[in-house]
């Protein structure tokens, strides 16, 4: 597979399918680029390029020890551009994933960016604060934290239920799905791990969001208990000029198996609007 080479040489693992306007899919915590072959799939079927990359750290991309920390990772999106010489760029980001987008639309100024999707995303801030009252309680990191430190593999067999939305009476995917996502997220390093869970948990990007000036779709999942939408994505559909807010009624956080065709097809719509309205027309 193709690899991408960051500023300060860390080989990422890439996967570039199909011709056509190029669209970026970053994925979340703590998995890896295969968690968009689905929607990927769709993307190149459809006649555009499908391009997704693990992050430092995890899938089979290198693990250094330092740079998991949102300036380091948009920098690392900037490479992924510039090396696979991507041009009208759609961003697509997954949970953590997000915040690469937010953040690259501001460090980097959007460049080569034409439209951006965030999908069950951490943006605009997720900890909670006297200015963010309704965030999540900084004694669930705690609680994530010592858990990964004790037993990764255990801690992860509980947090994919939750994560798939699996529980006595709901199996919206297979065992299997559930085995795929604990072996993906043990290829992490436990440095990554910790370090971008860190990073998605406290970053605040609210400062970021005023750099979106290109179309924007949001979709998010009502019963997401990994990443609540109250806290994020109905914040950020208030606060991205234009953004539209597509909520998938009683789903959970890993949209990408539990609704795979409804997503692709999402996708698949809101990037044939986008081309046929043009690539450089931002939003008003």
């Amino acid at each position: 597979m193709p690899h991408v080479t960051t500023r300060d040489d860390v080989k990422l693992n890439v996967k570039d399918w199909g011709k056509g306007r190029p669209v970026i899919l970053i994925h979340g915590w703590p998995l890896s680029a295969d968690s968009w072959d689905d929607q990927a799939l769709a993307i190149a079927d459809a006649g555009m390029r499908a391009i997704a990359y693990d992050r430092r750290g995890f899938g089979r991309s290198a693990q250094p020890f330092d740079g998991y920390d949102y300036d380091t990772l948009s920098d690392d999106l900037a490479a992924v551009i510039e090396q696979t010489e991507a041009k009208d760029v759609t961003l697509v980001g997954f949970s953590m994933g997000g915040g690469e987008v937010a953040r690259y639309m501001s460090r980097h100024n959007g460049k080569h960016v034409t439209g951006a999707v965030l999908i069950g995303s951490v943006v605009p801030h997720l900890l909670k604060s006297p200015a963010n009252p309704n965030g999540v309680d900084s004694s669930v990191l705690d609680q994530i934290t010592l858990g990964i430190k004790e037993d990764r593999a255990h801690f992860f067999a509980g947090f994919f239920k939750s994560f798939f939305g699996t529980g006595l009476l709901k199996h919206p995917v297979s065992e299997e799905v559930l085995e795929w996502a604990r072996d993906v997220a043990m290829m992490a390093s436990l440095k990554a791990t910790l370090g971008c869970a860190n990073a998605f948990a406290t970053t605040d990007f609210r400062g970021d969001l005023s750099s979106f000036n290109v179309p924007t779709l949001i979709i998010h999942g009502t019963q997401d208990q990994t990443v609540p939408i109250d806290t994020t994505s109905r914040v950020a559909a208030k606060l991205i000029r234009g953004a539209e807010l597509r909520e998938y009624d009683g789903a959970p956080h890993g949209l990408f198996a539990t609704h795979k065709t409804e997503l692709a097809k999402d996708l698949l719509t809101f990037l044939t609007a986008h081309e046929k309205h043009g690539a450089q027309v931002p939003v008003a």
